[in-house]
């Protein structure tokens, strides 16, 4: 589903999460909450009320699939990892980055 232009921002979380799984491979949540905020140098802390809603509407968008496994710690916990359509999900969050971050740039060059 098409996202409005002004949805950019908003959409930040589903490009860090899709990028994530497509570099890790398979992940449960709290460890994909990890590597962005250890990626980000502790900059972004993803909250589990924005994080585990993000994962649920991915899922049900088939950008990801889950299965159920044990964590590392012996817990049981939703592994996610990227589908076809959410690779290809990614090049168009990774394109539309692309394009925000390149007229934010004109636009602070001109003001």
């Amino acid at each position: 589903m098409p996202k409005h232009q002004n949805d950019r921002l908003q959409g930040t979380l589903d490009l860090l999460i899709l990028k994530v799984l497509a570099r890790s491979g398979p992940l449960h949540g709290y460890a994909i909450a990890q590597r962005i905020q250890q990626a980000t140098d502790e900059f972004l802390r993803i909250e589990e009320g924005s994080l585990y809603p993000a994962l649920h509407r991915m899922t049900t968008n088939k950008w990801l699939n889950a299965k159920w496994g044990t964590t590392e710690t012996n817990r049981k916990a939703r592994f996610y990892t990227v589908t076809p359509v959410g690779q290809r999900q990614l090049q168009e969050e990774e394109q539309r980055w692309t394009d925000l971050v390149s007229a934010v740039s004109k636009a602070l060059q001109f003001a």
